[in-house]
C-alpha cells in the first residue's frame, strides 16, 4: 500500500480532505499537524503548507523526515499568468521556479544557488495523472461553476514568490521575465526543492482564482468556498483512483 502526502494550501481545502478521510488521526511534529488515514485504498498524509515559501519548506521538511512518503501531492490557488489561463482554469505544474530569488552577480537570476538550475521538475507519472484526474474533474463538475467560462486544463511551468501579485504591473513584469509562466502563487517551488532535496516525488495542481491584476483580492474567500476546495478534492479522488 503506498503512502501519499496530500498537502494543501488553504485551510478550506485540508478540511474538504479531512472530511473524506473517515479515520483522520493527527500527530503533531516541527509545530505542524499531519492527518494520518486511509482514502481509497492508500495510506494518507494530509497537512496545511502554511503561507509562503519558509512556512511550505518547513511542512515539507517536516513531513518528510516523519514519515515514510511515497510521493507529495500539492493542491490550491494561483494567479493566472500565461495567455488564455482564465479563472476556473487548473494548472499542472512541469516545472517550478522562485520568481523572486536573485543571488546575482554571483548566481544568475533565478538560479538556486549551488544547484545550478533554476527550474525543478514535477514527477511526469503523477503530474500526468493528476491532469487527467484534473480533466475529468472539470468535465463533470465544469457546468456547475457559475459565472465562469468552460474551465481548461494547462501544464507547464508555475512561479513561487513570497509576495500576493495582485497589479496589473506586478503580473506584467512577471510575464516579460517568465513568458512561459503560466500561474503564480506562493509555496509550490519551495516544497518542490525539499522534495528534490529528499528524493520523494512530487506534483503540484493549482486552481486559478484569479488573474494575478489589480482584482486578485475580489471575492477570493468566496472562490475557495464555492470552487477551489470542491475542485481539488476532485483531483485528488481521481488522482488516488488512477495510483491503485
Amino acid at each position: 500500500m503506498s503512502r501519499l502526502a496530500i498537502v494543501a494550501a488553504m485551510p478550506e481545502e485540508l478540511q474538504t480532505v479531512l472530511d473524506a478521510i473517515p479515520d483522520e488521526a493527527p500527530r503533531q511534529h516541527g509545530g505542524r499537524t499531519l492527518w494520518c488515514g486511509h482514502w481509497q485504498g492508500h495510506e494518507v498524509v494530509a497537512v496545511l503548507s502554511g503561507i509562503g515559501k519558509v512556512a511550505a519548506a518547513t511542512t515539507t521538511a517536516t513531513l518528510l523526515s516523519t514519515f515514510e512518503i511515497d510521493a507529495v501531492l500539492f493542491t490550491g490557488v494561483a494567479g493566472g499568468l500565461g495567455d488564455g489561463v482564465q479563472v476556473g482554469d487548473v494548472v499542472v505544474a512541469t516545472e517550478l521556479l522562485q520568481h523572486d530569488l536573485d543571488a546575482s552577480p554571483l548566481f544568475p537570476r533565478f538560479e538556486i544557488p549551488g544547484r545550478g538550475v533554476s527550474r525543478l521538475a514535477t514527477d511526469a507519472a503523477l503530474s500526468q495523472a493528476v491532469a487527467q484526474a484534473a480533466t475529468q474533474a472539470l468535465a463533470t463538475r465544469g457546468p456547475a461553476l457559475a459565472g465562469l467560462c468552460t474551465p481548461r486544463v494547462h501544464q507547464g511551468l508555475i512561479v513561487s514568490g513570497d509576495r500576493f501579485v495582485s497589479s496589473a504591473s506586478e503580473s506584467t513584469a512577471l510575464r516579460q521575465a517568465l513568458p512561459d509562466a503560466l500561474a503564480v502563487e506562493m509555496e509550490g517551488a519551495a516544497l518542490a526543492q525539499v522534495c528534490h532535496d529528499f528524493g520523494v516525488p512530487f506534483a503540484v495542481v493549482r486552481t486559478i482564482s484569479d488573474r494575478a491584476d489589480d482584482t486578485a483580492h475580489v471575492d477570493f474567500g468566496r472562490f475557495i468556498d464555492e470552487v477551489a476546495r470542491h475542485v481539488a478534492l476532485d483531483i485528488v479522488q481521481g488522482t488516488l483512483d488512477q495510483l491503485r
